[in-house]
């Protein structure tokens, strides 16, 4: 769980700081990513994305750096949170880890994600031969441009006929002719090639529809690279978890709940709008601080009353 106060105005310099301790070890999941990356040194935060400014840029000339790059911070301590759960937990039984979205990224620096899944490979290697788990990892997209650009063929050649759930591998040639840039699909079977190194993908995409009708909901999933031959298993997973999905239908049970619990609302509000309130008052001088602490405890009476 990462929480955090961020604005496009704060020092990047020191938010990259904050990930780690005075010793130099990781204090936060974005902190042992950045540390097993090898991204240690400042600017700490550039180093891992290039979308996000460096600190002296931010002191220096703030109204010429694009507030964007606090949604890049956001992502990174996506894929942090993911990377700590499988490279730095143990595991009590064979575990399927389901991530809102593909599992590709432009945000990472140069070929920072090619070792993002390399260390994911060796942690899920290592977790089996340690303690003969298996961890899966899969990404689910509610919308692909490929879904998009084939839905009209699919349909006219009934790939998904009525009856049973089913999904399908979808090629990599197929799936670059829906994207602008193809290598957004170029994944780690092109390693070694002679090409650009697939910098972006650690997924191979499977459209599934977990519903028996054909008019049911078809979604767009990526497989870890390393599993894909797994994905009979993994869709067996999948598909007990979709079954009885609410309110969407037919949609992995797992993320609806982790929709309800993102949501900021009554005491996680509190603790959020604690956060604010501290971030604004330790960029007050002394003398102003208790301004901030004295509003803090105001209250509306007609919302106490009426809220």
């Amino acid at each position: 769980m990462c929480v955090d106060a961020v604005s496009p105005s704060t020092d990047t310099d020191e938010l990259g700081k904050a990930q780690f301790n005075p010793d130099g070890t990781p204090k936060t999941a974005l902190g042992k990513m950045m540390m097993d990356l090898g991204v240690n040194d400042p600017p700490f935060l550039n180093r891992l994305s290039p979308m996000i400014p460096k600190g002296s840029d931010i002191r220096d000339n703030p109204d010429s750096v694009s507030p964007g790059w606090v949604m890049t911070y956001r992502d990174l301590c996506e894929w942090a949170v993911l990377y700590e759960r499988i490279c730095h937990t143990n595991f009590a039984t064979d575990t399927l880890i389901v991530r809102d979205g593909l599992l590709r990224s432009k945000i990472f620096s140069g070929e920072l994600f090619i070792k993002w899944r390399k260390n994911v490979e060796n942690a899920m290697d290592r977790i089996y031969k340690e303690d003969h788990r298996r961890v899966f990892l899969v990404g689910l997209a509610k919308h692909s441009k490929v879904i998009t650009r084939y839905q009209l063929a699919m349909a006219i050649d009934n790939v998904f006929p009525s009856g049973d759930a089913r999904f399908v591998r979808i090629p990599r040639d197929l799936e670059a002719k829906a994207y602008i840039w193809n290598e957004y699909a170029r994944g780690a079977e092109a390693e070694g090639k002679d090409v650009e190194a697939p910098k972006f993908v650690a997924g191979d995409m499977f459209l599934v529809r977990f519903g028996p009708m054909d008019g049911d909901p078809i979604w767009a999933v990526d497989i870890f690279s390393k599993q894909k031959d797994d994905a009979s298993e993994i869709f067996g997973y999948l598909l007990n978890d979709a079954i009885d999905g609410f309110p969407v239908p037919f949609y992995p049970r797992c993320l609806q709940k982790a929709h309800e619990f993102a949501q900021v609302v009554d005491f996680d509000l509190e603790i959020f709008q604690d956060h604010i309130f501290e971030a604004v008052r330790d960029l007050l001088p002394n003398e102003k601080k208790c301004i901030v602490d004295s509003w803090r405890f105001r209250s509306d009476l007609s919302m106490r009353r009426y809220g």
